[in-house]
C-alpha cells in the first residue's frame, strides 16, 4: 500500500474538469445526489487521496465556480473552447506546474481513493517514469452481455498491462465461441505526465480517435504507452437520468449501511 509520503519525489496535481453543459443531462455536475451535488461528491472522494499535492476543479462555468467558492472547493476558470477534459487539464498545467496530472471526471461520483492510488502507483514506484511520456488508466471486469454496448468502452491489454486498443465494439472478438472471453470495461480516469500532455496537445486528432470517438487513441496511435491497472470497483459515469438514478440508489444503500 502506498503511503501518504510516497509522492515526495513526484509532484502530482489532481484536476476535476467540470462543464455545466451536457447534451444528455444538462447541468449534471451540479445535480444533487442524495442531497449533495455530484461535483461535490467527486471532490470529497478525491480529496481523501493523500497522494495528491493539489486538487482543483477546472471549469468554464460561472455557476460551477460560484458553487465551488461557496463550498471552499479550489477552482480555476478555464476556456470555453476546450473539446475534452484533457485539453482543460492542459490549460491547468500551464498554471499549476507538476510532473503528473490526474484527470478525475466530474461525473464519476462513485470514485474511490483506491482508484487514484492505482493510477499513481507506477509513477511512485519508479519516479523516473514521471519524466517520460507515459499515461495510466483503469479497467474493471465486464459481463459478456455488456460487451456489445457501444456506450461502454472496452480495453484490451498485453500481458504487462499496456493498452493495445480501446473500442466501443466488443473486443476481443470471440471467433470460435469455444470458451469464455474476458472482457474489460475502461474506466475514464487518467494520470498523465506533463510530457504526455504536451505531446497530446501537439498532435492532430488521429484516424482511430475520430472513428471511435475516443481521445486516448491519439496517444496509442503515436506510440505513447498507456498502462492499465485493474480494479474490482466499477463506477457509473453519469450521462443520463437513468445513470443518475442508479448512482442515487448506490448512495442510498451506503447511507442505509451507516
Amino acid at each position: 500500500m502506498l503511503s501518504a509520503d510516497s509522492n515526495r519525489s513526484v509532484t502530482i496535481v489532481g484536476v476535476i474538469p467540470a462543464r455545466i453543459e451536457s447534451e444528455r443531462l444538462p447541468g449534471k455536475v451540479l445535480r444533487p445526489i442524495c442531497g449533495r451535488a455530484m461535483l461535490h461528491r467527486v471532490y470529497d472522494a478525491a480529496s481523501a487521496c493523500k497522494l495528491l499535492n493539489e486538487l482543483w476543479v477546472a471549469t468554464d462555468s460561472e455557476q460551477v465556480r460560484d458553487y465551488c467558492a461557496a463550498n471552499r472547493i479550489p477552482v480555476l476558470m478555464t476556456a470555453r473552447t476546450h473539446r475534452s477534459g484533457t485539453e482543460r487539464i492542459y490549460e491547468v498545467s500551464r498554471l499549476r506546474p507538476a510532473q503528473v496530472y490526474v484527470n478525475i471526471q466530474g461525473d464519476e461520483p462513485m470514485l474511490q481513493t483506491s482508484h487514484l492510488q492505482l493510477l499513481l502507483e507506477p509513477f511512485l514506484r519508479d519516479p523516473a517514469t514521471a519524466g517520460t511520456k507515459f499515461v495510466t488508466t483503469l479497467k474493471t471486469p465486464l459481463a459478456p452481455e455488456e460487451a456489445s454496448n457501444p456506450n461502454v468502452v472496452k480495453v484490451v491489454t498485453n500481458p504487462g498491462g499496456l493498452a493495445l486498443y480501446f473500442s466501443r465494439a466488443a473486443i476481443p472478438y470471440n471467433r470460435d465461441a469455444s470458451s469464455a472471453v474476458p472482457y474489460y470495461k475502461h474506466l475514464g480516469l487518467y494520470a498523465y505526465t506533463a510530457a504526455a500532455l504536451e505531446a497530446y496537445m501537439a498532435l492532430p486528432a488521429s484516424p482511430l480517435e475520430q472513428i471511435e470517438k475516443l481521445e486516448q487513441m491519439r496517444l496509442l496511435e503515436n506510440g505513447i504507452p498507456i498502462q492499465v491497472a485493474e480494479t474490482a470497483l466499477d463506477t457509473i459515469g453519469v450521462d443520463t437520468e437513468e445513470d443518475l438514478r442508479a448512482v442515487e440508489r448506490y448512495f442510498d444503500t451506503l447511507r442505509g449501511r451507516g
